[in-house]
């Protein structure tokens, strides 16, 4: 798992506001951030969450209104950092989740994203293509 992952990815407090989740995502080009509380994990917040919150039928509010804890996902995916990727991406496609919590002894120290899994994939197609065709017996 720690090879796949982002390792100390950044996080945000569920108080601060959406504006401030999407200039962070923007700034660093990433889609999901934790969310957390004194320090503790609550979830994690995407890029589409912070979209859907601003429909018109969830009220459409500016975003100086709304804060992260309007928006993010409260049950997200966490696993150990022992934790198989096999049985990491089989949870993730089962469940169509595209983020997963990483943590060591309790600590956040790592997300994976569908985008690492792209990433992870295209890397072993690489390898493959570059390895010497099996010789017929």
């Amino acid at each position: 798992m720690l090879s796949a992952m982002t390792p100390f990815p950044y996080w945000i407090d569920v108080r601060a506001g959406i504006k401030e989740a999407k200039a962070m995502m923007a700034e660093h080009d990433i889609r999901h951030l934790p969310v957390v509380e004194e320090q503790k994990i609550l979830g994690v917040v995407s890029d589409r969450d912070l979209k859907r919150c601003q429909t018109p039928e969830a009220g459409a509010q500016p975003d100086e209104e709304l804060s992260v804890g309007d928006a993010f996902v409260d049950h997200a995916y966490i696993v150990d950092i022992s934790e198989p990727l096999d049985a990491v991406l089989s949870h993730m496609w089962e469940e169509r989740i595209g983020s997963t919590l990483v943590l060591k002894v309790g600590k956040l120290v790592g997300i994976f994203t569908a985008a690492d899994a792209c990433r992870l994939f295209a890397a072993r197609l690489r390898e493959d293509a570059n390895e010497p065709p099996d010789e017929i017996a």
